[in-house]
């Protein structure tokens, strides 16, 4: 098994939360186990001059005036998490789990929270060994950070809930007791400072920049072979675009496509200066002879239409950078300045509106892949191909018929998904809570949509497929880049001949793009 080791400042890459979350472990330094042990003392020296502390000497929430006997520590945290653990729905997949629970010893890494150091050691040993909670994916409203999911995997520590260990369902107790682990019995703060935080939104929001990041490239790649079957301008990817409206993602785009699709034979070249018009023209007239001097938007406008997406997806990532870098607990203990700061750093604002922003994007980018659909199965534009790209042309095959109609459905379905979670704002907790981000739900909302784009880029990618076989294959001029994605994509569906179920092809393909390494051939002949 791999190993992330945290870096100094505490922060986790969205790439290494999806590198545990597939099965790494996380190692912290031993500054960070210094700066834990520290400001667990500290704590603990509060708790013996009986300071007022919340969630430590009070009650929780609107009952933060009730003061708490120190005594009762262990009781007072065993509440919180009981309390808390009130998660319905569906389950959170297990690589989403396992995200949470790294991000959330990340931030506790850093010193602030005062866990004790053997809680925080649970936790990570629970990553390591693949012991991972059960949580149900609805119950957090993202403003103290994410509560109900956070206590069911603070739950699961103290030995009660249901866990994964390894691809087993257990109890929480009986696989401790397997792995010769020790059940938490909390104290302190401990079951808040596991809590009590924007662990669980920022974990999914990581795990769903990395997949948005690869699909954004498929889908480039997808555009430049639609391309390539459609004779498009070259000229639509001309530098000089870019250089005179200097948007990052657009200049990104543009640069891609072209250097992806320098070697290709397909695209029309460039002409400059335009050719010259006949000598005598009468008013109106149609240059029969001459074609279309560009193309339909869905390649001319493609470095504009998914350049943009890419600003929002870098928007999205600074704010996750910063998100994953950040302390998100409350009360926050700075035991080198000797304060205790009662605050709202756990609440998810930030990464709501970025999921809400991204979310949009990706439905942007759906759009653009059903457009292409369309056109590339349309007898009447897809320059000369089959209708709907059938393979046996006998009258009784209608060949990607369906699955145009099931990519449809899909940008629909995605659509309906496009209000946004982050001004849903319901006060609750007898109004201490007036405000509230929805932040676990814009995420989750867009890890939904990310599993439907993977849907549709499937449908598109057996599309182009047969559509190359159908131009000529390698030697019809396709780019490298062309051939090495059709290689991938035959190695899990074969040529469409005669019509056949496509379901169970679209449903694996769709899996394995969204795997990390699937991609990787071909941003390797993109380069």
């Amino acid at each position: 098994m791999s190993c992330i080791k945290l870096a100094k400042s505490g922060a986790l890459s969205p790439d290494d939360v999806e590198a545990i979350a597939f099965g790494a472990s996380l190692v912290l330094r031993p500054s960070h186990w210094r700066a834990v042990a520290k400001s667990h003392a500290y704590l603990h020296r509060l708790i013996g001059e009986r300071r007022r502390i919340y969630g430590v000497t009070t009650g929780y929430g609107p009952l933060a005036h009730t003061a708490i006997d120190p005594q009762a520590s262990a009781q007072l945290q065993q509440g919180l998490v009981y309390h808390l653990a009130t998660g319905v729905g569906a389950l959170l997949d297990k690589s989403q789990v396992r995200a949470i629970m790294a991000v959330r010893a990340a931030t506790l890494a850093h010193g602030y929270s005062a866990v004790a150091p053997d809680t925080l050691q649970l936790l990570l040993q629970c990553l390591a060994q693949d012991l991972v909670p059960q949580i149900p994916a609805i119950g957090t409203v993202g403003a103290s950070g994410d509560l109900t999911p956070l206590a069911h995997i603070a739950l699961a520590l103290m030995g009660q809930g249901q866990v994964w260990l390894e691809q087993t369902p257990l109890p929480a107790a009986q696989a401790l007791d397997r792995l010769g682990l020790a059940v938490l019995r909390p104290e302190g703060k401990d079951a808040l400072a596991l809590v009590n935080g924007t662990s669980a939104m920022t974990a999914i929001a990581a795990l769903n920049h990395c997949r948005s990041e690869r699909l954004l490239y498929l889908s480039l790649i997808l555009t430049g072979v639609y391309g390539e079957l459609l004779h498009a301008h070259r000229e639509a990817l001309h530098p000089g675009f870019a250089r005179l409206r200097a948007h990052p993602g657009q200049q990104w785009a543009q640069h891609t496509l072209l250097t992806a699709f320098a070697d290709s034979a397909r695209l029309q070249p460039i002409e400059q200066p335009p050719p010259c018009l006949p000598t005598q023209l009468h008013g109106g007239q149609t240059l029969a002879h001459q074609a279309m001097p560009q193309d339909a938007y869905t390649f001319r406008c493609a470095p504009q239409h998914l350049g943009a997406v890419r600003d929002v997806m870098e928007f999205h990532h600074q704010v996750l950078r910063d998100e994953l870098a950040a302390v998100t607990d409350n009360p926050l203990l700075l035991a080198d300045t000797g304060e205790v700061l009662h605050g709202g750093n756990f609440f998810g604002q930030h990464i709501a509106l970025a999921a809400d922003a991204l979310n949009n994007a990706l439905i942007t980018l759906a759009i653009h892949s059903e457009r292409r659909i369309a056109r590339i199965t349309d007898p009447a534009l897809n320059q000369g191909l089959p209708p709907f790209l059938r393979g046996n042309n006998n009258g009784l095959h209608s060949g990607f018929m369906g699955a145009q109609v099931s990519a449809t459905a899909l940008v629909a379905e995605m659509r309906t998904q496009a209000n946004p979670a982050s001004i849903q704002s319901i006060a609750t907790n007898a109004n201490n809570q007036d405000v509230v981000t929805m932040g676990t739900l814009a995420a989750r909302r867009c890890a939904t949509t990310l599993d439907r784009l993977q849907e549709l880029l499937a449908i598109e990618c057996l599309i182009l497929a047969q559509g190359y076989d159908i131009a000529g294959g390698e030697a019809a001029g396709f780019a490298k880049i062309s051939v090495q994605l059709q290689q991938q994509i035959r190695q899990t569906s074969k040529h469409l001949d005669d019509d056949r179920p496509l379901s169970d092809e679209i449903k694996t393909l769709s899996q394995q793009l969204g795997q990390p390494g699937w991609l990787a051939p071909l941003i390797k002949s993109g380069a």
